[in-house]
């Protein structure tokens, strides 16, 4: 399958251990970027060195250069980007610069270029994958979701493609008139990613249009006062799991086991990650036995049990001990995994 078109995969290149090596193409392609795009106002200086280093990307380039570009915020454009490709040519690899990164006391490479090393190596995870609700979940590891309950289930929208609807209708700058002059229009179809339309979210354009439901478990009430609890088989907290199995094993080549859960019940829990910043305090209050705010709570969207295959891959003291991972939305609704929590804090017996 062909999707995420745009991160540059195809401009880059396998070494022996399967990780991506940049190429001149790839950062050819970085310049294209919106961020690093030619716009009307650009000076000569900024035009002259932008088609040098789309024709060389990998030309040096002068402090004078730089100095001549007369708007600040394009000239320091260009020194990040250029500071980000000279450390990715010294990593030798993305998954090297990526790892490099959170060593490091303080994090200069912009988001957007984090998300882009996450996307990139994704692709080159899932480069077989045929699972559309696999691809749909590692999304959640690059790109910001806003969550919803709806009838009973937790449901996660793409934030860009749902904050471009809501300006905009799905009609571009016509949508944006319109909805300025009040017109009426027609509503959001935001779909939830399924099999039966698995084969639409292949062929759809990258706005990401497609919800996934990250829901545990359906809750029907039977006669009796009885109440039936019923796994969901296809909720796309399985697919989440699974895409963080193959992220440890491609940077720490270790095979873990991840489970959803609704809930610890382990007296002896001894080690815990939040995927993000809400669900990380979350955990060390519950790990602390502190009171969790209800409100903090109910962002919780869910957790996951972590086993290691191999016990001598985990740490002697922690061998057969399950790691407890959480994942949960802001207080605006707002969900932002951060892959680099699992790999900087899994209880490793060796770097």
């Amino acid at each position: 399958m062909n999707f995420w078109s745009s991160c540059g995969f195809t401009q880059l290149r396998r070494n022996a251990r399967g990780w991506l090596m940049p190429t001149a193409d790839y950062f050819a392609l970085l310049l294209n970027r919106p961020e690093m795009a030619l716009v009307p106002e650009s000076c000569k200086a900024e035009v002259r060195l932008h088609k040098a280093l789309q024709a060389a990307p990998l030309k040096a380039v002068l402090a004078t250069e730089l100095e001549q570009i007369k708007d600040a915020d394009a000239r320091h454009n260009y020194q990040v980007f250029l500071s980000f490709r000279e450390g990715l040519i010294a990593s030798g690899t993305l998954e090297g610069y990526y790892r490099s990164l959170f060593a490091q006391t303080a994090i200069n490479t912009p988001p957007v270029f984090i998300d882009l090393l996450v996307q990139s190596i994704l692709r080159n995870v899932l480069d077989d994958c045929t699972d559309a609700q696999e691809v749909r979940a590692a999304e959640l590891l690059f790109r910001h979701q806003r969550i919803a309950i709806q009838d009973g289930q937790v449901l996660a929208a793409d934030r860009e493609a749902v904050d471009h609807y809501s300006e905009t209708a799905g009609l571009g700058e016509l949508g944006r008139l319109l909805l300025e002059s009040k017109a009426s229009l027609r509503t959001a179809n935001f779909k939830v990613l399924t099999p039966d339309n698995a084969q639409r979210y292949w062929s759809a354009p990258e706005r990401h249009p497609f919800l996934l439901d990250l829901t545990h478990e359906i809750t029907q009430e039977l006669s009796h006062g009885l109440t039936l609890r019923m796994a969901r088989a296809r909720s796309g907290l399985q697919a989440l799991a699974r895409i963080l199995e193959k992220w440890v094993w491609h940077f720490c080549a270790v095979q873990v086991h991840i489970q959803p859960e609704a809930s610890v019940e382990d007296t002896a829990w001894r080690w815990h990650t939040g995927l993000d910043a809400e669900s990380s305090a979350i955990l060390n209050r519950m790990y602390e036995g502190q009171a969790v705010e209800t409100d903090q709570m109910q962002r919780l969207i869910s957790l996951f049990r972590l086993t290691f295959t191999n016990p001598q891959d985990v740490q002697p003291e922690l061998a057969n001990k399950p790691v407890y991972l959480g994942f949960a939305m802001n207080a605006e609704k707002v969900l932002r995994i951060k892959p680099q929590n699992l790999l900087l804090n899994l209880p490793l017996a060796s770097p």
